[in-house]
């Protein structure tokens, strides 16, 4: 993310829509930061329907839902896979 800071900019300078509220102040502090042009809720993964938080969803209903996601997603990691990099992060511990 880029990021502009201005110290003490003058506050006459500023566009019209940001001296409102100002009169009376001579420099302010400007900070512009470049935004995604994504929304925040929108993700690169999909994600599982949000579960209610007063728990109305069945243990089965969950188990249902997990396995129709993973149906649909397919896994990202085999059984194979994880383990071998549990076992590296391990030893990495046990190297110490």
């Amino acid at each position: 993310m880029n990021k502009i800071v201005r110290e003490h900019y003058p506050a006459s300078r500023l566009p019209e829509d940001l001296r409102t509220g100002l009169q009376g102040v001579e420099h302010v502090r400007v900070v512009i930061e470049t935004v995604d042009d994504r929304p925040a809720d929108v993700l690169d993964e999909p994600a599982l329907t949000p579960i209610p938080a007063d728990n109305s969803v069945s243990g089965a209903q969950m188990l249902e839902d997990l396995k129709v996601y993973k149906a649909k997603h397919g896994a990202t990691t085999s059984e194979e896979e994880a383990v071998s990099r549990i076992r590296k992060l391990r030893d990495e511990w046990d190297d110490e």
